[in-house]
């Protein structure tokens, strides 16, 4: 008779917890990948734009706030858009190398969220005043090119702050047809300035501004805990045990009747009978 042992590794389904982990990364990579997207877009669009492409090739420009803010909104694409890519890899396809890369640059990202969050708050004032350059400089492009999606960029701009241009003056501003539209009769004649308007912003909500980022650090740091748990239940599962099954490759055979020992068993008065041997 031949024994063979064969390992065989039991490969442990993901529990409950594991699951829910692994579908809370999902959608926040999902999340994480439609911004990432939109900033990369919007930075790429404004960096090789033929109304933009000017600023980036004159040196004196090069330091301006306006090609810092396409720079970063680049650089910042780009980062959420591998995080993404390595998170997704690592919770769909069940990596743990991939995961433990994906933890760390989520830590990474949390660290820089909450400190920027802290630097927006002590340097509310510089922050504000950079931020309204960036508006300024947009709203000179649009002056002198028309752009259709800078048009729409002012638009954004002018709705979430309920602002107009330069000057507010709806008659004598020259982007008046990006503007809201007035909350009430005096706003039909001027309404508040865009750089005004943001400078206050960061002045008098710079608590608002840092619990903004503090509470995005919060949410990294939620799917850095589900990536480090996903991790922990994928070792434990493939550290089980391996189980041991025991395989036989022994034919049955059927007793063998040798011709001698029936013919004793017959008696003396009978003739023996021969029987073929059975395998």
């Amino acid at each position: 008779m031949e024994v063979r042992l064969v390992a065989a590794r039991t490969v442990m389904a993901l529990d409950g917890c594991g699951l829910a982990c692994k579908y809370i990364l999902f959608l926040f990579n999902l999340l994480f990948a439609v911004l990432g997207f939109a900033f990369l877009g919007l930075g790429l669009w404004l960096r090789f734009s033929d109304n933009t492409r000017p600023i980036f090739e004159i040196n004196a420009l090069n330091s301006s706030t306006f090609v810092l803010g396409v720079i970063l909104l680049i650089a910042l694409g780009t980062v959420m858009l591998v995080v993404v890519t390595v998170g997704d890899y690592g919770a769909c396809s069940e990596k743990k190398c991939a995961l433990q890369v994906f933890s760390v640059l989520l830590f990474i990202l949390a660290v820089a969220e909450v400190v920027f969050g802290i630097v927006a708050y002590t340097q509310r004032e510089e922050v504000g005043m950079r931020v309204a350059e960036f508006y300024t400089s947009i709203y000179t492009l649009f002056a002198t090119s028309k752009d259709v999606g800078i048009g729409v960029t002012l638009m954004f701009i002018h709705e979430m702050l309920h602002c107009c241009g330069l000057t507010g003056v709806t008659l004598l501003e020259i982007v008046s047809q990006t503007c809201p539209k007035p909350k009430s009769f005096l706003e039909n004649i001027a309404m508040p300035t865009c750089p005004g308007v943001i400078t206050d912003f960061f002045n008098s909500n710079a608590q608002m501004v840092m619990a903004i980022f503090i509470g995005t650090g919060a949410l990294l740091i939620i799917a850095f805990i589900c990536s480090v748990i996903l991790n922990e239940k994928l070792r434990v599962s493939s550290s089980s045990s391996p189980q041991y099954i025991i395989l036989t490759n022994a034919a049955q055979s059927l007793p063998v009747v040798s011709q001698h020992q029936h013919e004793s068993s017959l008696n003396p008065d009978q003739e023996p009978v021969t029987f073929t041997p059975l395998t």
